[in-house]
């Protein structure tokens, strides 16, 4: 190898010798005729220098020498002067004194300087991304992922689960989201897809008897794009034969355990807390909530019941709620122009208007209608949300999914604007017993939950006939503060009732065996009773290092609109290769 050494390895105990290092020029500075270079690679950085015993040849190289060269430096390692050393850094005791200097490699002046503090916007960043990868932080947060999938493959590893790699080119089935196609060059007009997840094939490696099955699998999704979603993203994909909701749990609470203790130091306390779909609706708003501080939701539609206020009966009449959240001893901190933000968050979020109420000293609430809840009203509001003076009261009268959507997003906004939490803090819960169904606005029937495959509770098998609103599903999601960094089921494993669950989505028996005729057999071939899930191993990564983005854990990342500014995909073809695969692009006119 050209290098002895790494530009993070070398320390005290290895003075006097001879090495030879290679690495990125961070910067150079010229101190009365010694020269000194900061030498740059992923393991750390080294201070190099020139001075009068290194030669007139080097002394003459080194000021040619430019941010982001690449260089190969042999010389002695040697103490820094006392008064010179450097704390920050592994190598802050140490130097290089340079015996011989080789340019393995010039750069022209780069976009940005990568060990630079003001660092340009995000769209200049993913457009130089090797610039950007080259930056210490960015280096960590991949280095953190490799050790978190490390962790993932040796704690599956551990328990008996066999690593199986399925096919990236499958058919379209409908699983939820918008497929990406791959059209056939050898059969004109069809279309393999990606695979938004492994779920048929690791069914059928449970149906084929390898009993635990493993996979970090790359996974793709055709959907709008936000800070923690990518069009191809990854997952750790698993599945187990013989198994109940509570044994899939398990193997993931004791991975949740190892991660936090290898990654973070710390101990997260056994089993995790487990929370109903229905408990988290009615009391965050939201199915995957944030458990790190409090802000519950109170329901007010009784109350609201006997009020003269028309916006709350009108609601109530309409077959809606009210309902509220009660922020402690925030009544000061709230200027009108920071209420009337609020209410603009509550209407953005799809509510008519939001209600804010202030606790005055006197036990009386203020606010553009406490008029209107006076007396008995004002009262049981007070009694209901504990309401003490100073304090803030926000209350959404709607549907309940619009009432909960507007609340959800105020108990964000406020949890993080007030600090109500320690932002490195982790909070793990499990999400269980959701619908099994919801409703289909397009279609006016229903719509999977999770997906088709999903199976219901052994108690509401016959709900599947009776009242498909109330069957619940055995559905299980991991949440990691306030993020969904997981989800699983367990599965349909007989073919009657996977047939009559396609029927309840608006499959026809037709459609079923064209599309799913392959699983429908393997089902009725001796199916095992099996379950698995999904990590997120993007978004994992992402909440361990206390990020916002999950591009700042991916190598590459396209952006909110799918695209990547590096290499500019996606891209148009040329003709000959569209005539090839027997299709023809059709451009939308621009609105």
């Amino acid at each position: 190898m050209l290098r002895s050494h790494t530009c993070g390895e070398l320390r005290l105990t290895h003075l006097g010798e001879k090495v030879s290092l290679c690495g990125w020029v961070d910067r150079v500075r010229d101190h009365k005729g010694v020269m000194f270079v900061d030498l740059r690679d992923r393991w750390g950085r080294t201070q190099v220098v020139i001075g009068p015993e290194s030669s007139a040849a080097t002394l003459a190289a080194v000021r040619l020498v430019r941010p982001e060269w690449v260089l190969l430096v042999e010389g002695l390692v040697g103490a820094r002067p006392d008064g010179t050393t450097n704390p920050k850094l592994l190598t802050g005791a140490i130097e290089v004194g340079c015996r011989e200097l080789t340019v393995l490699n010039e750069a022209q002046t780069p976009a940005f300087q990568p060990s630079a503090t003001d660092l340009p916007g995000e769209e200049v960043r993913l457009k130089h991304r090797w610039l950007d990868l080259r930056r210490p932080a960015m280096q960590e947060n991949l280095l953190l992922r490799s050790r978190i999938v490390k962790i993932m493959r040796d704690h599956c590893d551990e328990l008996g689960f066999i690593d199986v790699e399925t096919p990236v080119l499958g058919r379209s089935t409908p699983e939820g989201a918008r497929d990406y196609l791959v059209p056939s060059r050898l059969d004109h007009g069809a279309f393999f897809a990606l695979p938004q997840s492994p779920q048929l094939y690791k069914q059928l490696l449970m149906m084929a008897g390898f009993d635990r099955y493993v996979q970090v699998a790359r996974c793709f999704r055709d959907e709008d794009l936000r800070a923690d979603r990518q069009p191809e993203f990854t997952q750790l994909d698993l599945e187990m034969s013989f198994v109940e909701a509570a044994d899939v749990m398990a193997v993931i609470e004791g991975l949740v355990k190892r991660t936090a203790r290898e990654i973070l130091g710390v101990d997260v306390p056994m089993p995790l807390a487990k929370l109903s779909w229905d408990d988290c609706m009615e009391r965050f708003g939201h199915d995957a909530p944030d458990l790190r501080y409090g802000l519950e939701i109170s329901d007010l539609t009784a109350i609201a019941t006997a009020s003269d206020f028309r916006v709350f009966r009108a609601a109530v009449e309409a077959g809606g709620r009210v309902r509220g959240i009660l922020v402690p001893q925030a009544a000061a901190k709230f200027s009108r122009k920071d209420l009337d933000a609020l209410t603009a968050l509550a209407v953005d979020a799809g509510a008519k208007g939001l209600v804010w109420l202030k606790m005055e000293p006197s036990g009386e609430w203020s606010g553009p209608v406490a008029k209107n809840l006076t007396g008995p009203v004002g009262e049981n509001i007070r009694a209901k949300l504990a309401a003490a003076p100073g304090d803030l009261a926000l209350i959404v009268a709607d549907t309940f999914d619009i009432s909960s959507k507007a609340l959800h997003t105020l108990r964000k906004r406020l949890g993080s604007v007030l600090q109500l939490y320690d932002p490195n803090a982790m909070h793990f819960s499990w999400v269980v017993d959701f619908p099994m169904f919801a409703h289909n606005a397009e279609s006016g029937g229903w719509a999977a939950m999770h997906h088709p495959f999903t199976a219901p509770r052994a108690a509401d098998l016959a709900l599947l006939d009776s009242d498909p609103a109330a069957c619940r599903a055995q559905a299980y999601d991991l949440v990691i503060n306030g993020s969904e960094a997981g989800g699983g089921t367990i599965r349909i494993h007989d073919g009657r009732t996977q047939e009559k669950v396609f029927q309840l989505l608006g499959i026809s028996p037709e459609t079923a065996r064209e599309q799913f005729g392959f699983l429908l057999d393997a089902l009725r071939s001796g199916a095992p009773p099996h379950g698995g899930i999904a990590l997120g191993i993007d978004r994992w990564v992402m909440l361990f290092a206390k990020l916002d983005s999950i591009r700042d854990v991916i190598a590459f990342p396209k952006t909110q609109k799918a695209s990547d500014m590096m290499t500019g995909a996606p891209s148009p073809v040329a003709p000959k290769q569209l005539l090839e695969l027997g299709v023809r692009t059709i451009v939308p006119p621009q609105p």
